[in-house]
C-alpha cells in the first residue's frame, strides 16, 4: 500500500515592484527606438524657426527703423499651428502606437499599476518637448531679432514682454503634447484622437469671438487663445468692444489643460481593461 506524499502549493514568485525611475527609463527607451520621432522633431524645429524667419523677413521690409516688439515676428501663428498639430499628434501617438500593436498587454502585465505607467509617459512626454519647445522658442526669437538688428530695431530679452512670449512659447509643446497624451489614453484610436486633437486646440476657438462676454469667457479657455495672449506684449484698449484675457488666467488654462487631460487618463485607465 503506497502514500501519496503531501504536496506543498504552488506560489507564484514574483519580483520586486518596478520603480518610478525604472518606468521612466522604460517610456524613455520606448520613444527614442521610433524612428519617426527623431525626424518629425528635427523637421518641426526647422519649420517654426523658418516661419519666425520668413515672418521677420516680410515685416522687416516693411519698416523704415526702431520699432517696438512685435511678438508675431518671432513667433508667427502660421509655425506654431503647425507646431501644436505635430506636437499633439506625436503625443498621442506615444500611447495609441502601443494600443494598436498590442504592447499595452505586456507594459500591463510587467506593470499592473497602470497610473504610474501613463505618469511616466507624461513625464518623459514633458521633459522631451519642455526641451524641444525651449529650443523653438530661443531659435524663433534669435533668429527675427538678428534680421532686425539690421535696421536696429531688435530688442533685448530684457525688454517688456519678451521674456514671457518666450517662456509662454516654449511651453506650449509640452502642453499641447500631454494634451495628445491624454486623449490617446481615453480614445484609444489613431484617427478618432488625431481628429479630437485638432479639433480641440485648433478648430473649436475661432468658433468663439471675444465680442460677447460668454464667447469670450469660452475662447480664452482654450490653450491657443493663452498663447496668443500670453505673447501679447500690449495692454488691451480700454474702449475697445472686445473682451480681453488676463495673463493669470492664460497660465492657468496652461496649467489645466495637460494636468486635467493627464488626472483623466489615469482615472481611465484604473478603471477598465486594456
Amino acid at each position: 500500500m503506497t502514500t501519496l506524499a503531501s504536496v506543498p502549493p504552488i506560489t507564484a514568485v514574483t519580483g520586486p515592484p518596478a520603480r518610478f525611475r525604472d518606468l521612466l527609463a522604460s517610456e524613455w527607451i520606448k520613444m527614442r527606438s521610433l524612428r519617426s520621432t527623431p525626424w518629425t522633431t528635427a523637421l518641426t524645429v526647422l519649420f517654426v524657426i523658418g516661419s519666425s524667419a520668413v515672418a521677420t523677413l516680410a515685416d522687416n521690409a516693411a519698416r523704415s527703423g526702431p520699432a517696438d516688439f512685435l511678438p508675431y515676428d518671432a513667433y508667427p501663428p502660421t509655425g506654431y499651428w503647425t507646431l501644436i498639430l505635430v506636437v499633439s499628434s506625436i503625443g498621442a501617438l506615444t500611447v495609441v502606437s502601443e494600443y494598436s500593436s498590442g504592447l499595452i498587454r505586456t507594459t500591463t502585465v510587467a506593470v499592473p499599476a497602470r497610473g504610474s505607467v501613463v505618469l511616466a509617459k507624461a513625464a518623459v512626454t514633458a521633459a522631451l518637448w519642455t526641451a524641444v519647445g525651449t529650443v523653438i522658442s530661443a531659435g524663433s526669437f534669435l533668429v527675427s531679432q538678428a534680421i532686425l538688428s539690421g535696421r536696429h530695431a531688435g530688442v533685448p530679452l530684457t525688454h517688456p514682454g519678451v521674456l514671457r512670449a518666450l517662456v509662454a512659447s516654449a511651453l506650449l509643446a509640452p502642453v499641447c503634447a500631454l494634451i495628445g497624451l491624454g486623449l490617446g489614453v481615453l480614445i484609444r484610436h489613431s484617427a478618432a484622437t488625431m481628429v479630437t486633437s485638432v479639433f480641440s486646440l485648433l478648430m473649436l476657438p475661432p468658433m468663439f469671438s471675444e465680442s460677447d462676454r460668454w464667447s469670450a469667457d469660452i475662447n480664452h479657455t482654450m490653450v491657443s487663445a493663452a498663447w496668443k495672449r500670453l505673447i501679447q506684449n500690449w495692454e488691451p484698449d480700454p474702449g475697445s468692444l472686445g473682451y480681453t484675457a488676463t495673463v493669470s488666467g492664460s497660465w492657468i488654462v496652461y496649467a489645466l489643460w495637460p494636468v486635467i487631460a493627464i488626472a483623466l487618463a489615469v482615472l481611465a485607465v484604473r478603471r477598465r481593461d486594456v
